[in-house]
């Protein structure tokens, strides 16, 4: 194993994140003997463990795809599917979806269905299969203003089209506000300001043809990470879990395609894993997959979102206290967490199991076997490679870039539980003084955990393991020391959402119209006309919104607008008229949300100036109430 380690490094110094080279000479990304030891101390002791354990594991088989496979997944997963096989053609909501795309994006979905198609024709399908340029063209038809009344983005049709494969000259964006945004070199954000207005990928593209070359080389020790922020935004910052699910699910496509564009810009190739089904347990606690665990623990505590176990684990560790030296590096006696885990998986539902004589160590080492069990890895079968890809980006900032992406694409019972290990995680590095756990320690004994993942066979784990080691490591920090930034969702992907929203509706009433008018046109004038006010204009004055509190006392407000009004004054507002049950809620739990419009619902935070929010979704509802657990 020591051999193999100098192998690694040596191996690895041509594939760091930054070009920084892995090997002794004390260069700022090294990364020092003792973390690296912990790194392999920790996967002897997995293979420990697994030895005793579970010779009877059957492997997840991780399946080679045929040629174009891979991409008709893709375009499924993007909600694309429609635009080759039988039902192609037909969709409008397909048109209206590719009308909102970047020009990196739109690249990144011809590049795919360019390759689908080509092996439609050699399997000679009886598909109708469409030429790239005729489903971009759709559009072009129908191009009008975006939503916030800025120009859509320039669709690239067949005449320019290599400009748009490696993304240089390039139209200026205006996903924003009324103001113009231009494109990153022209914007005051600072290296370490993470611009999410523009496309990643965009960024990406005008940075590789900008002379700025590589932004913000970072270190490999604690302090040394960038100190990566994020500039407010006026009109609030949308966190995971603010939007309605309708909404949620065009984020997802989005993420992934913007994912791909990004990779495609810097040249990494992006390929989603595809799992066989294999046979798991159905129920039980270790080595059950995470949806049947959490179906089995909501019939115990409704509305749960993370495996009881998981909980219970992390509260047995802290209980204890986070200043125990070497937790989660020193691992549990194995003989002793094999039979925890078999008296578990007996006493845990009955609630007999005895919680007193588990030892803290032993706790850490179920937790993270918890993690390694699990039958498909917690980063998803699909997308584990692609974070693991994350480190062979070329700035740190690209690489922030793509795990918030990523973390977009997990399923909800994976990030939700990633999110809380990661908080626990930061939680024992908060004690580094007394553990001796700094992000880098904690970093490398992780990375093992959720990154060498059973599942894919012994051979292609062992053989790289060596060169993946170090980059795991640094991918596991990022995700430790940047886990609030993660769970944002870029303003640029919100924009999108809110474009779809409009031009759909948009679409929607247009047929709706035409349905009417061939029903019965003089009844739908009249009808039409009446259609046109809309009740906002009616009751409320210019620079005024109504807000309603359905389960406060005071049931509905008018606010007048100012420039400075937040949407924490106003929820402030209407906690201050107290009576009633109003007592009962705690200010934490209130939010005013916004409703309809170009969005399904959007949570506010409470630093969002309604004035800038008014003007991006004119015709929403503004109600106050709690968040929903």
């Amino acid at each position: 194993r020591r051999s193999g380690q100098y192998t690694m490094n040596h191996d690895h110094s041509k594939k760091t994140p930054d070009g920084a080279s892995f090997d002794r000479s004390g260069s700022q990304d090294s990364l020092d003997e003792l973390s690296m030891d912990d790194y392999w101390k920790e996967l002897e002791n997995i293979h420990e463990t697994r030895g005793n354990n579970h010779e009877e594991r059957v492997a997840l088989v991780v399946k080679e795809p045929d040629e174009g496979e891979l991409e008709e997944e893709w375009l499924k997963e993007a909600g694309l599917s429609n635009l080759f096989g039988e039902s192609s053609g037909d969709s409008l909501e397909s048109v209206v979806f590719l009308s909102t795309l970047t020009r990196t994006q739109k690249a990144a979905v011809e590049k795919r269905v360019e390759t689908v198609t080509q092996t439609m024709r050699k399997k000679n399908k009886q598909h109708h299969i469409p030429d790239v340029r005729d489903i971009f063209r759709v559009q072009n038809d129908s191009k009008g203003k975006v939503c916030d009344g800025s120009e859509p983005s320039t669709v690239r049709t067949s005449e320019n089209k290599n400009e748009t494969q490696d993304g240089t000259k390039g139209t200026k964006f205006s996903l924003g506000t009324d103001e113009q945004k231009s494109l990153p070199e022209d914007m005051p954000f600072s290296d370490t300001d993470i611009n999410l207005e523009i496309p990643f990928a965009e960024q990406a593209a005008n940075l590789k043809d900008s002379s700025v070359g590589k932004m913000c080389k970072g270190g490999g020790s604690d302090t040394l990470l960038p100190n990566f922020r994020l500039p407010k935004d006026k009109t609030g910052t949308t966190k995971i879990g603010d939007l309605a699910p309708q909404d949620m699910k065009k984020v997802y496509s989005l993420a992934l395609i913007e994912l791909t564009a990004l990779y495609d810009i810097l040249g990494t190739e992006f390929k989603q894993q595809k799992a066989v089904k294999i046979k798991t347990k159905d129920s039980g606690l270790f080595g059950v997959p995470l949806s049947v665990l959490l179906e089995q623990d909501q019939k115990k505590v409704p509305g749960t979102k993370i495996p009881l176990i998981f909980q219970k684990l992390i509260a047995q560790i802290e209980e204890a206290t986070l200043e125990t030296e070497g937790l989660l590096r020193i691992p549990g006696v194995a003989t002793r967490v094999k039979s925890l885990c078999q008296e578990l998986e007996a006493k845990f539902y009955e609630g007999t199991f005895n919680w007193e004589n588990v030892k803290q160590h032993d706790a850490a080492s179920l937790l993270k076997l918890f993690i390694r069990e699990l039958p498909q890895p917690l980063l998803t079968v699909e997308y584990l490679k692609a974070f693991q890809d994350v480190q062979n980006l070329p700035t740190k900032k690209q690489q922030l870039q793509a795990l918030n992406l990523l973390v977009l694409l997990l399923p909800e019972a994976n990030r939700d539980t990633l999110k809380v290990l990661l908080e626990f995680l930061q939680r024992i590095i908060d004690h580094r003084d007394k553990n001796k756990m700094t992000l880098k320690n904690v970093a490398m004994v992780m990375a093992p955990n959720l990154f060498t993942f059973h599942g894919f066979g012994s051979k292609t784990i062992e053989q790289s393991e060596f060169v993946m080691a170090a980059g795991t490591a640094n991918v596991m920090r990022f995700m430790i020391q940047y886990q609030k930034l993660l769970w944002t969702i870029p303003k640029f992907i919100v924009n999108q959402v809110r474009k779809q929203n409009t031009e759909s509706q948009k679409k929607e009433k247009k047929d709706k119209a035409m349905k009417k008018l061939l029903k019965k046109m003089a009844y739908d004038r009249e009808k039409h006309e009446k259609q046109e006010k809309t009740p906002n204009d009616a009751d409320v004055p210019q620079g005024v919104i109504r807000v309603q509190a359905p389960h406060l006392s005071k049931v509905s407000m008018a606010i007048q607008l100012t420039e400075e009004l937040k949407a924490g004054d106003i929820v402030a507002r209407f906690l201050s008229q107290k009576s009633g049950n109003v007592q009962t809620l705690k200010k934490e739990d209130v939010f005013l949300y916004e409703i309809g419009g170009n969005i399904g619902e959007r949570c506010l935070d409470d630093d969002t100036y309604m004035k800038d929010l008014y003007q991006l979704n004119p015709n929403a509802e503004w109600v106050i109430k709690s968040k929903q657990s």
